[in-house]
């Protein structure tokens, strides 16, 4: 695979039927969407701006539109709801989800209200003085 062909042929396959059709529409016919969405996954992957991408994938302004038209119209919603229910279909998603509690903060009025808390009369003393 070369550097500019990041997706393989079985790849394309499974998402060609999900790209919207050029048929009945004013203008220009599509450039064709495999060039122009390998130039979005290839923008992302390498962050590079719009405006640096290799003339292989055609212009810059055409693949900006493109991802732009794909992110509204949603195509990449059809795209990702496909996929993952083939992989949920085979068994290939774990949907166990893992939280850590130490990114939930509390907001700053939060960290001195008085609280009963159902202990001891000791522990509820440093919530009077504080009220």
């Amino acid at each position: 695979m070369s550097r500019e062909a990041l997706l393989t042929d079985d790849q394309w396959a499974r998402i060609e039927p999900l790209m919207p059709s050029s048929q009945g529409q004013r203008g220009r016919p599509f450039r064709e969407h495999r060039q122009v969405l390998e130039g979005i996954i290839y923008r992302f992957r390498t962050g590079i701006a719009w405006r640096d991408l290799p003339p292989s994938f055609g212009p810059w302004q055409t693949v900006w539109k493109r991802h732009r038209r794909f992110s509204s119209d949603g195509t990449y919603d059809r795209i990702h709801t496909r996929l993952l229910a083939e992989a949920d279909a085979a068994g290939e998603l774990d949907w166990m989800v893992s939280v850590d509690s130490t990114i939930n903060r509390a907001h700053q009025h939060s960290a001195t209200l008085a609280r009963d808390t159902g202990g001891t009369v000791e522990s509820h003393e440093s919530a009077r003085r504080a009220g």
